[in-house]
């Protein structure tokens, strides 16, 4: 035997039938809260901080890095650049 109860309602009649509370007004702090901690946080950022962030070792990492790719685009690094 199967009982099938569809049962149509918003969420919000739901919760009210439920007995739980509306944290609506809560959420929307909370998210307002954190999206102004990002952006001061994203704004705050300096692009070298960021860059050492990422590379400790510093600008002769990001220039070694620099002629890595460069060699790379100029079909260099052991590869070669006939095509046939």
């Amino acid at each position: 035997m199967k009982i099938r109860i569809d049962i149509d309602c918003s969420p919000e009649e739901a919760r009210a039938f439920l007995g739980w509370p509306d944290v609506t007004d809560f959420q929307r702090a909370a998210m307002e809260q954190m999206q102004k901690r990002t952006t001061e946080y994203f704004e705050s950022l300096e692009p070298e901080k960021l860059a050492r962030m990422f590379m400790p070792a510093g600008m002769e990492a990001w220039e070694a890095m620099q002629r890595t790719f460069s060699r790379f685009a100029s079909g260099g690094a052991g590869g070669s650049s006939d095509k046939n």
